[in-house]
């Protein structure tokens, strides 16, 4: 059986070996910034993710492509917030306005695509 990533936490997986480092690196949050997983949000197990020089490809019908870059260095603290994953807060890193208005109009729900800070204490989580 092959083992599948989820580079989004709660989206459709990636069989990759490559995507093992990426294994939800990213999740969306709703509007107070509560993990909003495959149970709040099917339609992220529609999306068709690929790695491809660089940058996570996240595809979906009647949406254009958008691509988010896999390896940023986290320096700019205006960008950073605090999830809810379950009773976890976590540190993660807010993807800007072209994501939140990309997953927003794909999920039809307010939301925002963030990052887990590369300092972010292991985030245990739950369906």
């Amino acid at each position: 059986m092959t083992e599948l990533f989820h580079p989004i936490a709660g989206s459709a997986g990636l069989d990759l070996e490559d995507a093992r480092a990426y294994d939800k690196r990213w999740l969306l949050v709703d509007d107070d910034n509560v993990w909003l997983g495959g149970a709040q949000a099917p339609r992220l197990g529609e999306l068709d993710l690929s790695l491809r020089f660089g940058y996570l490809v996240i595809r979906a019908p009647g949406m254009l492509r958008l691509d988010i870059p896999l390896d940023v260095i986290e320096d700019d603290e205006s960008v950073e917030r605090v999830a809810k994953v379950g009773e976890q807060s976590v540190k993660v890193v807010d993807e800007g306005d072209l994501a939140a208005a990309w997953f927003a109009e794909w999920l039809q729900k307010p939301c925002r695509l963030m990052k887990v800070h590369p300092d972010a204490d292991a985030v245990v989580w739950a369906a």
